[in-house]
């Protein structure tokens, strides 16, 4: 049950003192701090004594402390140690000079704001070439003693990584490559060249949309999935045990995952391929009315195999670009959820920021080859 705050005042060697009691806390002050103020500044009280008090918290400590400024000092209450503790915690914050207000400066805070990207950009691409450098070693290592390589996560994350993104990756495409028949169909149709949306169609999946739909598929599939277990892991400090066991993390969790996707990418990219071709056909034989074997025969004979093999080259850049970012950002998790939600983000965004990177840089390539 709570008592209301209150005080008394008595004589005591001739110094009249108040003599506090009950609960001096935010609901049980109720007003006795402005009188027990009161008495102290018109000096009807010369002392405090606080030793009956029975609960205090900051705000009954405050009271106190207010009521004697500029008379006596707070070492002079007498009080319980707990109380006297609690006195000192609030004189102390009291004291605290207060924060400055720091004028914004809009140019200042962009150009530093700049520096600091830039900055962050480099230390990204050093943490990223130590990450690859470390995984070659991993696996150099691996090669030279297979029987540390781990077969089972292997097989449980090929399927999980590669097998399961199947559908998703075949539906896609077919859609896409549908997408590309239907806005060939519309405008070559204009000129009498309908026809040629088959060529369009071919050379369109075959060379670009197939290999680039499956790794953004696979950026924000196996990217995030890879970034979020293994940060679950560092978070959860399953990775530190490890390391105290003697198990190499690079070993048993990154390299697996590196070689599942870097092994599976090429039948995706392959079930991609045959999916867009099939969405450009449904379209062709639907508004065109150009028969499936039309589709299919004039394929063989307009679309160079050149195309396919220039589309799926770029499956080993992409896969060890995607598995390795999706890895890193895991390792790089911090003891906190906000800092995993963070990794998870950063791996999918840098992943397809590097697809597209290096898609342009294969084509530039491919421009100057004349392939």
């Amino acid at each position: 049950m709570e008592h209301p705050a209150d005080f008394n005042i008595v004589d005591r060697d001739g110094k009249p003192t108040a003599v506090l009691s009950g609960d001096w806390t935010a609901t049980g002050l109720q007003g006795t701090e402005l009188k027990l103020e009161d008495a102290v500044q018109d000096r009807r009280v010369l002392a405090i004594d606080a030793a009956g008090v029975e609960r205090c918290d900051t705000s009954g400590a405050y009271s106190m402390l207010d009521a004697c400024r500029n008379r006596f000092d707070w070492r002079e209450i007498k009080a319980r140690p707990e109380v006297q503790r609690l006195l000192h915690l609030v004189d102390e914050a009291l004291k605290a000079e207060p924060t400055p207000i720091i004028k914004r400066r809009p140019v200042y805070e962009l150009m530093d704001r700049l520096g600091r990207g830039v900055v962050n950009v480099g230390l990204e691409f050093y943490e990223t070439v130590a990450f690859n450098g470390r995984l070659v070693v991993t696996i150099g290592r691996l090669m030279l003693n297979p029987r540390r390589f781990r077969a089972a996560p292997f097989v449980s994350l090929a399927e999980r990584a590669g097998l399961d993104a199947l559908p998703i990756v075949a539906v896609t495409t077919f859609f896409i490559g549908a997408v590309v028949g239907l806005i060939g169909a519309n405008m070559l149709s204009d000129f009498g060249a309908q026809v040629f949306a088959v060529e369009l169609i071919g050379i369109a999946v075959l060379r670009e949309f197939g290999i680039l739909i499956t790794a953004v598929l696979l950026a924000g599939r196996s990217a995030s999935s890879f970034a979020a277990e293994i940060g679950s892991m560092k978070m959860n400090e399953e990775i530190d045990a490890m390391r105290v066991m003697g198990v190499d993390p690079y070993e048993a969790l990154v390299v697996p995952r590196f070689l599942a996707l870097f092994l599976t990418m090429p039948l995706l990219v392959f079930v991609a391929d045959i999916a867009g071709l099939a969405g450009g056909m449904v379209v062709t034989w639907a508004t065109l009315d150009l028969s499936p074997s039309f589709f299919i025969q004039r394929i063989h004979e307009t679309v160079p195999i050149t195309h396919f093999w220039v589309g799926i080259a770029k499956w080993w850049v992409l896969s060890i670009v995607i598995a390795s970012i999706g890895c890193r950002q895991g390792m790089d998790v911090g003891g906190d959820v906000e800092s995993l939600g963070r990794h998870v983000t950063a791996a999918v965004v840098h992943a397809i920021f590097s697809i597209i990177l290096i898609d342009a840089v294969f084509a530039l390539i491919y421009m100057q080859l004349d392939v």
